[in-house]
Order: structure tokens, then sequence, then C-alpha cells
């Protein structure tokens, strides 16, 4: 009995981990297809902070014909904020990947629509579609 209690015991718990949430904001430059992106991290509704971002870029349409080399993001103004330039090749729909290294180790995929406005998600948290923007 005192050997299958130290073996329950000697048995990694389960740990159940947080999902971390990513969203985006860029603004057009005025420069071709250059955007200013401020992504935001959190984890159990608390800021991601002191994590390493590298930003890439994908066309869905088109895979591997506009693949945008990744950048490394900047810690912003606020808590749980990365600042990133996106140089792309075009506007249109992109899959924006965030590959997350330093104290958590992930990589978050975006889908946003990118025209000379700026960018809008095209999917939210949950997956669904948002209502268009005027």
């Amino acid at each position: 009995m005192k050997s299958l209690l130290l073996i329950f015991l000697a048995l990694p718990l389960p740990v159940h981990a947080q999902k971390i949430l990513g969203s985006m904001e860029c603004t057009f430059t005025g420069t071709d297809f250059v955007y200013d992106c401020r992504v935001t991290l959190a984890r159990g509704g608390k800021p991601l902070e002191g994590v390493r971002i590298s930003v890439g870029a994908d066309m869905p349409s088109m895979p591997m014909a506009h693949n945008i080399k990744p950048v490394v993001a900047k810690p912003g103004k606020a808590p749980g904020e990365y600042e990133a330039r996106l140089d792309l090749d075009m506007i249109g729909e992109w899959a924006i990947k965030l590959r997350l290294s330093g104290p958590v180790r992930d990589q978050l995929v975006l889908l946003y629509q990118f025209d000379e406005r700026g960018a809008s998600p095209l999917r939210d948290e949950r997956g669904a579609r948002p209502a268009a923007r005027k």
C-alpha cells in the first residue's frame, strides 16, 4: 500500500494552461502596403508581458507566394502591448503569425483584412466573423 501511495505522489499533476488571446490594431503609414501595428496579448484576463514576439504574415489565398519575412515586435507603452511595422506585398486578407518565446512559447495566427484604412479582424477570439466595418 505504501509503494502505491509513493507512486501516486510521484506522478505529475495536470496543469491547466490558460489560453493566450491576441488582437491587433494596424494603421496605414501612407507608404504602399506598410502598416504600424500594435499587438495586445493577454492570458487569464491579464496582460502578457516580457514575451519576445516574432510577427510574420502570409496570404492564405496565395500560399508561399506572399510570405513576409518576420519582424521582432518591441514592447509598447502599456502592459501586454507590442509594436511592429509590417511591410506587406499588397492589400487583402493576411494570416498574421505571432510566434511567442521567452517565459511562454506559443504561436497565434490572426486573420486580418488590410486596406488603405488599416486592418480589421476577419474572425474574433471565438472564430466568429465580426460585423463589417464602415
